[in-house]
């Protein structure tokens, strides 16, 4: 029997356990706090599943299949996970973002429809088009209950057979030392989101994401309603999940950002954006007061790829989901899983060379 410890019990760590736990492997899972701790990025409330990523076919067939991956979580667990209320992209540009996603989905086979601006109507309680080019709808597209999913992946990983170690990790020769108790294994895997560049030398950085939730009228219900982005604008958001509020709120990239002690206090300009925002597209909710909200880190790469890549013989960094890299946790599971045990090679976008600043993949996401 192969053995591997995970170190980092966030949605990716705690898939890929169970994954591994599920085929075979003995499996280590470390974690220094719980699963879904809120210093998690994993950790939010929400989370959006889109396929839309542009041109790029790998990742929108990937988030395509990791609906399907999430049905089969839900089974597992039995309770719902995923809303499939669907998503609005709100195109202000003719022959951008929106429409390299729309085409790429097509391709594929996946279903969308572009709609003229005034037709947000029909979908949401309140809206106002000004300005945008069209809309692009993804039927199939909607919300994931984040936090808690992190916590059910974690908890099925354990009932599969695999051994959650609570402690703080720093690399050993051979294997992981835990609170200064070193464990071996065949392979060891770091997917410590946030904290992987205080571990290794990575292109990886940390910014603080303020997430806000506002109090808002029972139609603005999530399934009933969908899921939105605004790509150009850096906004996002959904309607109510369980009663925390309807989120609206930025995807810009916020300040740097320690995990562990770093401010847990939204900023006053974050919730001014959000209003404004809301102001433009919903403006029945552009007063409506904040409910909830949160601060979560981003992991981000300069150029928004991940990182899956060997640093040394059977030690693996697997990190930097640079905020779209939630909703494909199921599915890229099994696709790690599988570089683990030699079937293939990972993406060479993946490794660890340098890293050149593009804008795209990021987009709307994961906080999302």
């Amino acid at each position: 029997m192969k053995s591997v410890i995970v170190v980092g019990a966030g949605i990716w760590g705690a898939s890929l356990a169970l994954r591994l736990a599920e085929t075979g492997w003995q499996v280590t899972l470390v974690e220094q706090h719980k699963p879904g701790h809120l210093r998690q990025s994993s950790a939010g409330e929400t989370r959006l599943l889109r396929t839309a990523h542009g041109g790029d076919a790998w990742y929108t067939q990937l988030a395509w299949q990791a609906r399907d991956g999430w049905r089969r979580l839900e089974e597992k667990a039995g309770e719902e996970l995923y809303l499939e209320a669907g998503m609005m992209w709100f195109a202000q540009t003719p022959d951008g973002w929106e429409h390299a996603s729309a085409q790429t989905m097509k391709d594929l086979g996946i279903p969308c429809e572009i709609l003229e601006p005034d037709e947000g109507g029909r979908f949401f309680p309140d809206f106002r088009g000004d300005g945008l080019s069209f809309l692009l709808w993804e039927p199939n597209a909607g919300v994931i209950r984040a936090r808690r999913a992190t916590q059910v992946t974690a908890r099925l990983a354990v009932q599969a057979g695999a051994e959650l170690v609570r402690g703080r990790a720093v690399p050993a020769a051979g294997g992981v030392a835990i609170d200064g108790v070193v464990r071996t294994a065949d392979r060891v895997v770091w997917a410590a989101g946030a904290w992987l560049p205080e571990v290794f030398d990575v292109p990886v950085t940390v910014t603080k994401q303020d997430t806000l939730n506002f109090a808002v009228p029972p139609e603005w219900t999530v399934p009933g309603t969908p899921a939105w982005v605004d790509y150009e604008a850096s906004a996002y958001g959904h309607g109510d999940v369980d009663g925390v509020g309807m989120k609206a709120t930025s995807d810009a990239d916020g300040e740097p950002y320690e995990p562990e002690n770093g401010s847990r206090v939204v900023e006053r300009r974050s919730e001014e954006r959000s209003r404004e925002y809301l102001a433009r597209r919903f403006p029945s909710l552009a007063q409506a007061p904040v409910l909830f909200s949160q601060v979560c880190p981003y992991a981000l790469t300069p150029d928004g790829e991940w990182i899956i890549a060997e640093t040394e013989p059977g030690v693996w960094l697997m990190g930097g989901d640079s905020g779209h890299g939630f909703k494909h946790a199921p599915v890229l599971a099994e696709y790690v899983a599988g570089v683990l045990a030699g079937e293939h090679a990972p993406e060479a976008r993946f490794g660890l060379h340098e890293r050149v600043p593009v804008r795209g993949l990021r987009t709307s996401g994961v906080h999302k």
